[in-house]
């Protein structure tokens, strides 16, 4: 009987079902210790474990699922130096560069680029399916005969890959036991252990809470990956998880804790001025229920009320004629690959690279009547065996997809050989084309913040022995191979740091002040602000004053307003029991990384609409601000911070080619 169950037999809430030990201290020591256990923490703790290192993993969540990939993936990208591809890792990291206008990460890029493909390797010998092999497409233009891979996107250059990889977290999980490797599930990891204590100073370890016993675990370690995900938390700006909860494109449970502790240890990060527009789904559809022609559903017809086609377009928005499916599925110029999504580019597209679209006059054909909504996705005028890859591959192979659309669908009847899915009706038709995730309705003043922390080409964060794998602790990349492929870069460097630096034993005072500040809200009796409560009130202070009307002064006052949330407020909270409690330190997390996106806010004077960075106050030339802005907490607690040029990973200290770092930092066999 699970909690609903009992709930709707009994009419009450259940008792804890665990026992409960707030005083109860673990100690664990290793070599490598990983923080989070999504795909790239997994990969991590493979790695440094196949290097010879002794590893503990401790994840939020329980490693079989956890994470933004925990519910499976249909494509891959990075694996460029696949047998079919065209692309480079050179032109694959140059490519991202230039779309992003040097917002993103290149030597992030360029090491996917030349491992993606190993990484993949490495995933179908533990049982991720990655080609056709039963020949289900054989013949279809997206498969390469002689590999059985079949590609998305571009089919010309064939650098993404369609795969099944909807067990690619039991797998993983499973070859972290075969491998002896020791997993702490449901760890809310809280804080790292710093040498002597002192900010700014190596990372010996980490602390946490469990959040089904409460239990203090105190980790001892002579190197540290963090891959707590995600480049902001959907709890920072928008509140409402009675709406959101179920959203699949935006995690409650991901908070980027990493952030916070690399904050508060004095780790540079970056990127922490870049504010976007959120999109949660729970204001909208659920992502892919509703029909489109893009990302997933590319190349399905679209169709109007009366049946009309609706053309697709190029990249530059010339028609693609009715009859031409392999043009939907290629670049305008052969010169050029097409990007694709889910790589963190989409934002500031070239148009050039990114993939084809629908007919941009839609609206105005709307309005003068030769076109009639709704509209509807028709995936029967396709064959049967591109008709399957969609609804089949991409859709049932996605978590994100899986249980909600293609399961649910199917169990309602829905046959896609026989059926059409309506696109949403949104404020115009080409919104409706275009929004495959179902989602845009979230209030204006809901922002999704980003950042991360800065690397060098070890993938060490500015604090020794701290190094950050997959999309989010890693600012500036992001998609599911890239994250798997960054964790086992990473695992594999903090196994040699592990292997050249004797362990450190960590101070009892950060230990015993970690404790009191975790435990603080079940030693207080008189609690009566729940973790809930806490969050609503956090989101507003900064929808408030880190939101479309910055200044110097707003934001002072923004940072005031925290300071008093969390010396007030935050010391009349409760948990009943370990699970909230886990969540309460979550918000204290939030609190103090709104102290660091503030501080970023601060730090960049002046328009940089590149990252949607606007004050009122803005001064100077926005080309002297085309660049990153580290900023880090120094001993003292005070803030510093300094203008970083986008391509500094090809400056001294480092080489000034791409392949001559790699080979120089990858720690090569």
């Amino acid at each position: 009987m699970n909690f609903h169950e009992y709930a709707a037999k009994t009419g009450r809430v259940p008792a804890w079902p665990y026992e409960v030990k707030y005083n109860t201290e673990t100690k664990l020591s290793c070599d490598v210790l990983v923080v989070g256990g999504g795909v790239a923490g997994c990969r991590a703790a493979i790695e440094a474990k196949k290097r010879g290192a002794s590893v503990i993993l401790a994840d939020r969540g329980v490693a079989k699922r956890s994470g933004m990939g925990g519910a499976g993936v249909d494509h891959w990208h990075g694996a460029v130096t696949n047998p079919c591809s065209k692309v480079t890792p050179e032109q694959y990291s140059e490519v991202a560069m230039d779309v992003a206008k040097g917002w993103t990460n290149g030597q992030a890029r360029y090491i996917v680029g030349k491992e993606g493909w190993d990484t993949l390797l490495e995933l179908e010998e533990m049982g991720v399916k990655i080609r056709d092999t039963d020949d289900t497409y054989k013949g279809s233009m997206f498969r390469d005969e002689e590999t059985k891979l079949l590609f998305a996107y571009d089919v010309d250059h064939k650098h993404c890959l369609r795969i099944w990889g909807n067990n690619i977290k039991p797998v993983l999980n499973a070859e972290l036991n075969k491998l002896g490797i020791t997993v702490i599930n449901r760890c809310c990891v809280t804080s790292y252990l710093t040498e002597d204590g002192r900010r700014g100073t190596r990372v010996i370890g980490a602390m946490g809470v469990d959040s089904r016993t409460g239990e203090f675990y105190v980790f001892k370690a002579k190197a540290v990956v963090v891959a707590t995900g995600g480049g902001a938390s959907m709890r920072q700006y928008g509140f409402a998880p009675e709406i959101t909860q179920c959203s699949s494109m935006g995690d409650l449970s991901l908070i980027s804790m990493g952030h916070a502790m690399a904050w508060n240890a004095g780790a540079e990060m970056i990127g922490c001025d870049e504010l976007s527009p959120a999109m949660m789904s729970g204001f909208g559809y659920a992502p892919y229920s509703m029909g489109n022609s893009d990302n997933t559903y590319q190349g399905t017809p679209i169709v109007d009320a009366n049946g009309k086609r609706i053309s697709h377009a190029d990249q530059l928005g010339n028609p693609i004629p009715l009859d031409n499916y392999h043009d939907i599925f290629a670049s305008r110029n052969p010169d050029k690959f097409v990007i694709g999504h889910g790589i963190g580019l989409d934002v500031r597209q070239n148009r050039e690279y990114t993939i084809t679209g629908m007919d941009r006059h839609v609206a105005e054909k709307v309005k003068n009547g030769e076109l009639t909504l709704p509209f509807y996705a028709d995936l029967t005028q396709l064959s049967e065996k591109d008709r399957s890859i969609i609804w089949d591959v991409m859709l049932a192979e996605e978590g994100k997809c899986r249980v909600p659309i293609y399961e649910n669908f199917t169990a309602a009847g829905f046959n896609p050989a026989k059926d059409m899915i309506q696109l949403a009706i949104g404020g115009t038709a080409n919104v409706s084309i275009a929004s495959w995730v179902g989602m845009g309705a979230s209030p204006p003043n809901w922002k999704t913040p980003g950042g991360g922390h800065l690397i060098d080409w070890r993938m060490q964060t500015t604090l020794p022995g701290l190094f950050a794998a997959g999309e989010g602790p890693n600012y500036g990349h992001g998609c599911h191979g890239e994250s798997h492929t960054t964790g086992r870069y990473c695992g594999r460097q903090a196994a040699a740091y592990a292997r050249d630096h004797f362990a450190v034993e960590p101070n009892r005072e950060q230990i015993d002040a970690e404790k009191n500040r975790c435990f603080s809200a079940v030693n207080r009796t008189d609690g009566v602000i729940g973790w809930k409560e806490l969050n609503y009130a956090l989101a507003r202070v900064m929808q408030d004053y880190n939101g479309d009307y910055r200044t110097e002064q707003i934001l002072n006052l923004g940072e005031e307003r925290l300071a008093s949330l969390f010396a007030n407020e935050g010391q009349q909270t409760y948990a009943a029991n370990p699970h909230e409690l886990c969540r309460l330190l979550e918000d204290y997390a939030l609190i103090d990384m709104g102290f660091m996106y503030m501080e970023a806010a601060k730090a960049r004077k002046c328009n940089t609409p590149d990252i949607h960075f606007e004050r009122i106050d803005s001064e100077g030339d926005p080309a002297d601000w085309n660049c990153f802005i580290p900023i880090s907490q120094a001993d003292d607690g005070s803030v510093k911070s300094y203008k970083l040029d986008h391509r500094y990973y090809l400056e001294a200290p480092f080489e000034k080619e791409l392949e001559a770092n790699y080979q120089k930092y990858a720690e090569l066999d």
